[in-house]
């Protein structure tokens, strides 16, 4: 998984670092702003009512990347922090490296698997063992929409197929706004592409072709209309979305500028933040086509073998936490996204976050619940990369057909 060589080095001069003291935890985590600090500090005060004490693991520089080199040198010097914020197949990698702890008596004795839907509790097992803690549920297949430019263009109500959507758009476009408003970045390329996979052809197909990366489904027709519906939503967008940032792409739904945007539930804190309400200023539906499915993309924690019984303990707890009813709300309220236990009182939570988290309940049942390729949940990084290039390339270049498009994710998915 990682060059033991290179960092060597690094784990010697780390090596004589404070290791967890008695009733310690030590978390690598990237709750650095708002809402997510807010949590952050829930956390802590939560653990330290438990007579714990909490130690963020500071990174110079903060970067993800410098935080990971750091984490890595630590845990091959033997001095691991009780836990580090991960995700998806990247927890597996670690867990293969025989690094983590096996939290499964914890586990049973709180009801995981009741409480977690099964496809969201395998990406936290090892060889089906728990070696990680769920925090939240981010819903990605989301359709945002300002009130006031639906309004303007004469759109009475929220597209639910994709020739609606082109239809409001056209609408739109008449009224002078910008139909879909897109930051060009490749994971908000393919943010929008694994949605159009998933309208056009539902979850079983989505698993065919973008997480199984079944050779059939890449070549099949059902693939070929996804390219073509998602080269047509780019002639929506204006010629100012290269390299724009998501939330500048929000902020144009928030000014009444443009009427769409396909992105997940983080959008929404951007228009909390502006003191906007869902159902008033703005709107929020499935994406067209995929009301009956759910991508999801889960933050996690994984959990680190660790030899003091002390900081074991507290490393408990501190998964123990992180799954309790109450972080999982205030986190959730803070961050915008919903809680991952099903059955969560929902109340305090507003009506987007309600729908999200019923549709959540209900495509864990109907098999319908699908992680995110876009957002590192279903495939290995390196293949996960060579595809959004490929599709980005698709989406930035007219000159590249659907044919080509399409025996480019194919290569792609050989990438390893």
């Amino acid at each position: 998984m990682w060059k033991m060589a290179k960092i060597a080095a690094l784990a010697v001069g780390l090596a004589a670092a404070m290791s967890a003291s008695a009733g310690e935890v030590e978390v690598l985590h990237y709750w650095t702003s708002g809402g997510e600090a807010k949590s952050a500090a829930e956390l802590k005060k939560i653990m330290q009512g438990k007579g714990h004490t909490w130690r963020d693991f500071a990174v110079a520089g903060g970067g993800g990347d410098s935080a990971m080199t750091v984490l890595k040198s630590r845990v091959i010097s033997g001095n691991p922090p009780s836990a580090a914020q991960t995700k998806g197949p990247a927890i597996q990698e670690w867990a293969s490296e025989g690094v983590l702890a096996n939290v499964d008596a914890l586990a049973k004795t709180e009801k995981w698997d009741e409480v977690l839907p099964k496809v969201v509790a395998d990406v936290m097992k090892y060889k089906g063992s728990y070696v990680a803690a769920p925090v939240n549920v981010h819903r990605v297949n989301w359709l945002w929409a300002s009130s006031d430019a639906l309004k303007k263009a004469g759109v009475a109500s929220m597209p639910k197929t994709w020739d609606e959507f082109f239809a409001a758009a056209d609408k739109l476009k008449a009224a002078g706004l910008i139909p879909v408003a897109h930051g060009g970045q490749n994971w908000q390329d393919f943010t929008t592409f694994e949605s159009v996979v998933l309208g056009v052809g539902g979850a079983k197909f989505y698993q065919d072709a973008l997480v199984k990366l079944d050779d059939k489904a890449i070549h099949s027709d059902t693939m070929k209309k996804s390219l073509e519906t998602f080269r047509r939503i780019k002639t929506y967008t204006d010629p100012g979305a290269s390299g724009r940032d998501w939330n500048l792409a929000t902020a144009m739904l928030i000014q009444g500028k443009a009427g769409f945007q396909l992105m997940g539930d983080w959008a929404k804190g951007e228009f909390i933040a502006a003191g906007k309400a869902p159902g008033k200023e703005f709107q929020c539906a499935a994406a067209p086509g995929a009301a009956g499915a759910f991508t999801f993309n889960v933050d996690s924690f994984i959990l680190f073998k660790l030899k003091d019984a002390a900081a074991q303990k507290a490393q408990s707890d501190l998964a123990s936490s992180i799954m309790s009813p109450e972080f999982q709300e205030v986190f959730n309220l803070n961050k915008g996204s919903i809680p991952v236990r099903t059955g969560q009182k929902m109340d305090k939570f507003d009506d987007c976050a309600k729908a999200s988290a019923k549709d959540f309940a209900d495509t864990a049942k109907s098999g319908g619940l699908v992680p995110s390729v876009a957002h590192g949940m279903a495939i290995a990084p390196a293949t996960e990369g060579a595809i959004k290039d490929a599709v980005s390339q698709f989406w930035n270049d007219d000159k590249v057909s659907v044919a080509d498009a399409m025996k480019k994710i194919a290569t792609a998915a050989k990438t390893k």
